[in-house]
């Protein structure tokens, strides 16, 4: 039995409760991982989960082997990155989520640079604009956008400010009402964004509600929907610049106040770091600052 294996497989069914999504991760069989999980067991004297066709529960030893189980991985990892840090340029993967637009638009740039610059970097790179949580998932590092400080378990690193614009095509302006006070939008079709926290509140002054004919979890796609005529959005910066530079959709109260948001990089909060995410980390606040001063 491959004991390590099997200890590194027992931390994960304890982290996500699911036998089906531990294989699914690894690619392997339910059975397969039962096996070892079984085999564990039989070689340390006593049973460290209760199975059942719904979840998975710990037994009371099987809380206190996991604690120990995860110093023993931390204090793997310690030595594996102190080797790692001692080689000129760093090795390993990295798994990342990032949000969809911000992924295809700017971070798809920025990875191609970083690939260039350490070529023996993994990545693995998960675009999904969905909340998800980073270390249940197996995530390395994230991309959040907040107005507010990060969850205590994370670490979170500052990399750029944008805003929200209220954007809409010509065609669609000189079609309907005009806009000239954010409760004036309660009368034209606002397209939602799914995840968007305030869901059909959109942050202008006070707060104004809004309701429309499209709700979609995708910030491009709407857009398109926007460039079209068809309706007023509430979208990122980043996404709009582009077709607002262009003259194909135009921002509509510019004066209303609204939040400023930090985009951070966002990681595990733990004692050492591999090197390949402290150098991603490094890489990506230099690039955005890059970014800031050809503005």
């Amino acid at each position: 039995m491959d004991k390590l294996r099997a200890i590194k497989l027992f931390v994960r069914l304890a982290d996500v409760g699911s036998f089906t999504r531990v294989a699914e991760e690894i690619n392997a069989s339910k059975s397969m991982i039962s096996k070892e999980i079984t085999r564990l067991e039989d070689d340390i004297g006593a049973r460290l989960l209760h199975r059942s066709t719904r979840n998975l529960q710990l037994t009371p030893v099987g809380e206190g082997y996991l604690q120990h189980c995860r110093e023993i991985l931390i204090k793997l990892a310690d030595a594996e990155s102190y080797v790692s840090s001692q080689q000129t340029m760093p090795k390993g993967r990295l798994r990342i989520n990032a949000p969809m637009a911000l992924g295809v638009l700017d971070l798809a740039t920025l990875f191609a640079e970083f690939m260039k610059q350490y070529p023996d970097v993994e990545l693995d790179i998960h675009l999904n604009d969905e909340p998800i949580d980073l270390i249940e998932q197996g995530f390395d590092l994230g991309f959040r956008v907040s107005s507010r400080l990060m969850d205590s378990s994370y670490i979170g690193r500052p990399l750029t400010q944008f805003t929200y614009k209220v954007c809409a095509a010509r065609a669609y302006l000189d079609a309907h009402e005009k806009i000239q006070t954010p409760d004036d939008l309660a009368g034209h079709n606002c397209f939602i964004y799914s995840y968007f926290q305030g869901r059909s509140v959109w942050p202008l002054g006070e707060g104004v509600a809004v309701k429309g004919k499209l709700r979609v979890n995708s910030t491009p796609f709407m857009m398109e929907c926007i460039k079209a005529g068809l309706g007023v959005g509430f979208i990122p910066s980043f996404v709009c610049r582009k077709m607002l530079a262009e003259g194909e959709v135009e921002e509509i109260l510019p004066d209303a106040e609204r939040p400023k948001l930090t985009l951070y990089a966002l990681y595990p909060a733990r004692h050492h770091l591999p090197p390949p995410l402290i150098k991603c980390v490094t890489f990506l606040q230099q690039w955005f600052q890059n970014q800031q001063k050809a503005l």
